[in-house]
């Protein structure tokens, strides 16, 4: 630059001015997020968009103090074993009675889940979240829904054996399946297994069924944090003996099937193609199916199942199999095959309930607390007493500054037990399946029972928090509790299975 040094200057900026690069813009919004200068507009912190729903174990006492292996207790449940009569001849003395006693246990089990954060993961997360904080809140919320999951239908000692062999039929109309032979294979599914099966929106939300990805576990093996593996039974009963079946149409054909139903089972799965190529195509909580398209290509394969996996030695025995369990004494009602659902009584009420509740009364003098449903017996069972085979016994209540708008929709909350005149609720439990309904009871009206929580979890240890010395560059932490449900009723809890929709 030379002693003119203004007009060398303005000279510059003229050429600057002429050429097509930044110097001529202004500054415009970006069209991108990731573009141009601008702020991120993130809201901290992150949204916690999914359910924890675990209404068992938030109303169950949890109750310290436990040891050893195992609980133990002895239950005399019979006072006058023969009916001895008291009437007596003068002078004389009466006759002797004797009373009945069963021995009760419950192995303990520890379970528990873990979860880790890198340090690279912590430094990005630094003014945003914390997530280690954020690590451990998630794991104990993963663990409680796993424990419901546990109180309701853990399975340690209900083996369903082998699924009985399917009967199916073939028709010319109602699918798209070609005509040809076919073969089907039935695998009954207990609860842990239904859910894994079918998805379950506790703890997630948006999960559906799809046969062509879903999968029917059996054997389970589980690498663990620490590098070493668990094996034990997923849920399912070992499959049935493959049924041959016969489709006459071009390709409008159908089949239809039924299976026996099998203790323990909330649910079956159906395996269909050519014989030895099995695949899942459906899974119903009746055991009927109506099957109305080939499986798809990806779909599990029968052959993937060997054995009979119902039970699992981690596990103690939830609600249900407590019920389902041999001498248990528990009211099991397992609907008619086929489409058979529930049935109005034409008075407000459900033959199914008022059958219950006789049984638990004349047998045991009680009734439940509680109905637990499905969200799909909840509807049915609003309509089937609000429809009442006849006019509904309903009162339309309204303000009196109400301007003739009224609400729509009605539903059950409470079922009076006209037998001992109590109400019992009607509440929905999510992780119970369409077409099955757990009678619950929280209390004896026995004196001097000695049985202050009918249900109770006896913990040798609650929930606690490990945080793992550091062996790479990660924080692990694990949340663990050590326990066993114990029941010192199962005569008081019931199930309705089989039921189909409508």
């Amino acid at each position: 630059m030379g002693a003119n040094t203004t007009a060398e200057t303005l000279e510059l900026l003229k050429v600057a001015q002429s050429k097509p690069d930044d110097i001529i813009k202004s500054f415009v919004q970006p069209g991108s997020a990731t573009t141009g200068l601008q702020a991120y507009n993130l809201e901290a912190p992150s949204k916690k968009l999914y359910p924890i729903l675990t209404p068992l174990r938030n109303s169950i006492p949890r109750v310290g103090g436990g040891f050893a292996i195992q609980a133990n207790w002895k239950a005399i449940n019979n006072i006058n074993v023969s009916n001895v009569r008291a009437g007596v001849s003068e002078g004389q003395r009466g006759g002797v009675i004797n009373y009945a006693m069963t021995e009760n246990m419950a192995a303990f089990r520890g379970y528990g889940l873990e979860n880790n954060v890198t340090f690279e993961a912590n430094y990005a997360s630094k003014n945003f979240e914390d997530v280690k904080a954020l690590a451990v809140q998630q794991t104990l919320e993963a663990l409680m829904v796993q424990e419901e999951r546990l109180i309701l239908g853990g399975n340690t000692s209900v083996s369903m054996g082998t699924t009985p062999t399917p009967s199916a039929t073939g028709s010319t109309t109602g699918g798209t399946l070609a005509n040809g032979s076919y073969s089907l294979i039935c695998v009954a599914l207990g609860l842990q297994a239904y859910l894994d099966t079918v998805g379950v929106n506790n703890g997630s939300t948006g999960q559906y069924f799809d046969a062509a990805t879903a999968t029917v576990p059996g054997a389970i093996t589980r690498t663990n944090a620490d590098g070493s593996t668990d094996t034990f039974g997923g849920g399912s009963a070992a499959k049935s003996a493959a049924a041959s079946v016969s489709v006459a149409s071009g390709s409008t054909g159908s089949v239809t099937a039924t299976v026996t139903a099998v203790n323990g089972a909330v649910g079956y799965a159906w395996f269909f193609g050519a014989s030895g190529s099995e695949k899942l195509v459906a899974v119903t909580s009746v055991n009927s199916v109506s099957i109305t398209a080939a499986a798809a290509a990806g779909a599990q394969a029968a052959s993937t199942l060997s054995g009979d996996n119902s039970t699992s030695s981690l596990d103690f025995d939830g609600l249900l199999y407590q019920a389902f369990k041999s001498g248990s004494n528990a009211y099991k009602k397992v609907m008619a095959t086929g489409n058979t659902g529930l049935t109005s009584d034409g008075a407000g009420g459900i033959v199914e309930f008022e059958e219950a509740f006789v049984y638990f009364y004349n047998r045991y003098r009680l009734s439940p607390t509680v109905a637990y449903v499905s969200s799909q017996e909840l509807v049915n069972i609003t309509k089937k007493i609000v429809a009442n085979g006849g006019a509904p016994l309903l009162r339309l209540t309204m303000a009196a500054d109400n301007q003739g708008t009224i609400q729509a929709g009605v539903v059950v909350g409470q079922y009076l037990n006209k037998v001992t005149g109590q109400q019992v609720a009607i509440a929905v439990h999510p992780n119970l399946p369409a077409g099955t309904i757990m009678f619950w009871t929280a209390s004896l009206p026995y004196p001097l029972s000695n049985v202050s929580n009918v249900n109770q979890m006896l913990m040798r240890q609650d929930y606690y928090q490990l945080e793992w010395p550091l062996k790479t560059r990660k924080y692990e932490y694990g949340v663990y509790a050590d326990g066993v449900l114990q029941n010192y009723a199962p005569f008081s809890m019931g199930i309705i299975s089989n039921i189909a929709n409508g």
